[in-house]
């Protein structure tokens, strides 16, 4: 094949690539620019965001609406609690989750198929049908208008997918070093801790940025089982940030921005182990 008849056929393969590039930057832009228009729109005041000139960039850079969002909107309250209840949640997810993955995917026992069936009907019950049930629960047992009122849910619902996702991986570590691990002496516990649990880490990346944004981001439990503006997360103290600064969008712009800020972090922090345990996990089948 002559260098003539190569660069012929190379011709469709680049323009391909190139269109794809185009079309894929044009998805990116179309995802980022959301984010972008959020800024913009926490840095300006209200005179310049109903003056017509919604998406263009603030004249005057009012960082201020982040200090009043801050001291006035009770924003770092409701984050600091958000964060609480978060955090707390994906160590409960992950701990829980883990050892049941473990116990039922590398431990003979009668019931574990059963048992896995089981946890695996938690993912069909939709989360606004346990609502009132819930409501009746946390209310007997003097739970309402407490962290723990939205972490059991959370932790809850969690479970099933997190499980789904860790027992998928235990099943692939290969038994010989666990037998290993007996022979050299150690325990069921230390094993799992020591030797099984850091080959899974991937896994648990995964499970941690799905808790976390099932948790940061859900309102209707928050709304309904937490009336105490002290214990209040961040989505119910952005809804109640509009009937108080109705007149300044731009501290409620802040308040979102703020929001929005640690999914963004923790997402780039994960996101390499997300993709590893994707891949893995098609590989796996």
């Amino acid at each position: 094949m002559s260098a003539a008849e190569a660069a012929y056929q190379r011709k469709p393969r680049l323009a391909g690539r190139m269109i794809m590039h185009a079309f894929l930057i044009l998805i990116a832009i179309t995802q980022l620019y959301p984010l972008v228009w959020l800024a913009f729109f926490s840095l300006k005041d209200n005179g310049e965001i109903f003056s017509g000139d919604v998406l263009g960039l603030p004249k005057k850079f009012l960082w201020s609406n982040y200090v009043q969002a801050f001291t006035e909107g009770q924003v770092l309250t409701y984050f600091l609690n958000s964060v609480l209840v978060t955090a707390v949640t994906i160590l409960l997810v992950v701990v829980l989750s883990s050892m049941t993955g473990y116990a039922i995917t590398r431990m003979n026992w009668k019931l574990n198929h059963a048992t896995m069936m089981l946890i695996l009907l938690g993912m069909m019950v939709p989360i606004h049908a346990a609502l009132l049930p819930l409501f009746m629960v946390l209310k007997n047992l003097k739970l309402l208008n407490t962290y723990w009122a939205l972490i059991i849910p959370y932790v809850a619902f969690a479970i099933p997918m997190a499980v789904f996702i860790l027992a998928s991986f235990f099943k692939g570590i290969p038994r010989e070093m666990e037998e290993s691990a007996v022979i050299d002496g150690c325990g069921i516990y230390r094993t799992f801790l020591f030797i099984v649990f850091p080959l899974v880490r991937p896994a648990v990346a995964t499970v941690s940025i799905f808790t976390f944004l099932s948790s940061w981001n859900e309102l209707m439990f928050a709304v309904t089982f937490i009336n105490d503006a002290a214990i209040q997360t961040l989505t119910v103290g952005m809804m109640s940030m509009v009937g108080t600064y109705i007149t300044q969008w731009g501290i409620i712009g802040a308040g979102l921005m703020i929001t929005t800020i640690p999914t963004i972090v923790i997402y780039l922090l994960l996101s390499k182990q997300v993709q590893s345990s994707m891949i893995a996990g098609a590989i796996k089948g």
